[in-house]
């Protein structure tokens, strides 16, 4: 099954993975800046967006696997750039220790903890949000058309700028965090990525100093390894790309040339 994808641009192919419960459409603000420069496929990984979910029980090699069937069914069979958001982050690096990426840029990325377990303020901002979208849709719709509502509501999980999302996008963010299949069992197997340490291929991670979701030792990478780059940019969330497009284009273009 080849994930569903959107493509923009020519050149060398830089892969972009969202994060838990969003879709390729979490990209949209520097879609183009980067189209500019690359070939981009942006994809809804398996179980979010227009993709069906994996069928059960999950496991990290069953995504890689689907992300390598899905690549060379593009007709890319070598290593290649891939960028990861969130959970997007967590699969580029399980990626990169099969062999698929050529670099990986990881922007909030999961996986770098080590710790097993869903921490709890992640499942209680997860699980509001998501009975908030699914039980009441026409009010958090009617609330999210407020970019102060935007604003607070989305701070934590994605950014405290959500005020800069169209409503209408914000909208369809939210439906896509509620309703997406893949969500409950997706969040259980995002473990610590083990082994990273070895991987030898050009890594930048960055944590934005308003990531309130993934926080303290999460974000630590203590296993990345010795040469890997380290970013702390000013003003981004947890989710950069409406905070600074052109920085967090910036930083995907300079990770992977």
């Amino acid at each position: 099954m080849t994930w569903f994808y959107v493509e923009r641009g020519n050149g060398r192919p830089l892969v972009l993975l969202h994060g838990i419960g969003m879709s390729h459409a979490a990209w949209a603000p520097v879609l183009n800046k980067l189209a500019g420069h690359r070939r981009v496929i942006a994809f809804d990984i398996a179980g979010f967006g227009q993709t069906p979910a994996l069928p059960s029980p999950l496991t990290a090699d069953a995504f890689v696997d689907g992300l390598r069937q899905s690549l060379n069914d593009l007709g890319i069979n070598e290593p290649v750039d891939i960028v990861g958001n969130s959970m997007g982050g967590w699969l580029a690096l399980e990626a990169a220790k099969a062999g698929l990426a050529r670099s990986v840029v990881g922007i909030s990325p999961a996986g770098l903890g080590t710790h097993d377990d869903v921490p709890t303020h992640i499942r209680l901002t997860f699980s509001s949000m998501r009975s908030v979208a699914k039980y009441a849709p026409g009010i958090s719709n009617s609330l999210l058309k407020s970019p102060l509502v935007r604003a607070l509501a989305m701070s934590i999980p994605v950014s405290i700028r959500s005020f800069r999302m169209p409503s209408f996008v914000a909208q369809q963010a939210l439906q896509d965090f509620a309703n997406a299949p893949g969500f409950d069992e997706t969040l259980e197997i995002i473990k610590p990525v083990r082994g990273i340490e070895h991987l030898d291929m050009p890594i930048t991670i960055a944590f934005g100093r308003l990531d309130w979701i993934l926080i303290g030792e999460m974000q630590k990478g203590d296993r990345l390894p010795a040469h890997s780059k380290r970013l702390k940019p000013w003003g981004w969330g947890h989710v950069p790309m409406w905070d600074d497009p052109a920085g967090v284009a910036k930083v995907i273009l300079e990770g992977t040339a």
